[in-house]
């Protein structure tokens, strides 16, 4: 998280926002599942400790695409208001050195290879439950999660919105691995998190760089 989230964090706290980040999963190599329930006993400490009764999640990659499980199968579903994903892997990823990794010390990775068997239950319909409000942000110019199409969602209007930021900012090269540095995608993630339901499509970032 000191990585990840070194900018975007203090950006969403100046905004007003109660920040909280974790490390999850073994640096994040830990099946999918098991890191989904992770995640579900720290929001449940968040709750505990705020008072609040819903929570608002912003995940990069991995980070992106697990909550879903946690949403989707551990009860998540009335404890989210806002996901939002930055560059996630919702359908995995056709790059081959996921599984090469995974054949390794990371089972995570073989969870975010397409087509894996943890994929197809997580993306039976309906990909985007009811309960939360999806916002999915993708870069054309991802080399980690191929193609950068696999980041999108399908659902209604009214709860998923699938975001290219060359689609209004046509100059922005940012990457996988610095997309939560990119000054775009916090005003996305700023955006969706400061209106009912997810981003709106029309919403118009000030593009830099």
């Amino acid at each position: 998280m000191a990585e990840n989230w070194a900018t975007l964090s203090p950006d969403l706290a100046s905004a007003g926002y109660c920040v909280f980040a974790f490390n999850y999963g073994h640096a994040a190599t830990d099946p999918i599942p098991d890191s989904a329930s992770e995640l579900r006993d720290f929001v449940n400490a968040v709750l505990g400790s705020t008072g609040a009764k819903k929570v608002d999640l912003v995940g990069h990659s991995q980070g992106g695409m697990m909550p879903r499980y946690y949403v989707k199968f551990l009860g998540g579903a009335t404890k989210v208001d806002d996901l939002v994903g930055i560059v996630p892997s919702n359908h995995g990823t056709s790059n081959p050195l996921a599984l090469v990794a995974g054949a390794t010390v990371c089972p995570a990775c073989v969870d975010q290879t397409t087509g894996s068997d943890l994929l197809k239950k997580l993306n039976a319909d309906p990909e985007a439950p009811a309960g939360p409000d999806y916002t999915q942000l993708a870069t054309r110019y991802d080399e980690v999660v191929l193609p950068y199409t696999s980041a999108f969602l399908s659902g209604p209007a009214d709860r998923v919105t699938n975001v290219l930021l060359q689609d209004k900012c046509p100059l922005d090269t940012t990457e996988h691995d610095q997309a939560t540095k990119d000054p775009v995608v916090a005003q996305w993630v700023k955006h969706a998190l400061d209106r009912q339901g997810p981003a709106d499509p029309g919403f118009q970032p000030h593009c830099v760089g």
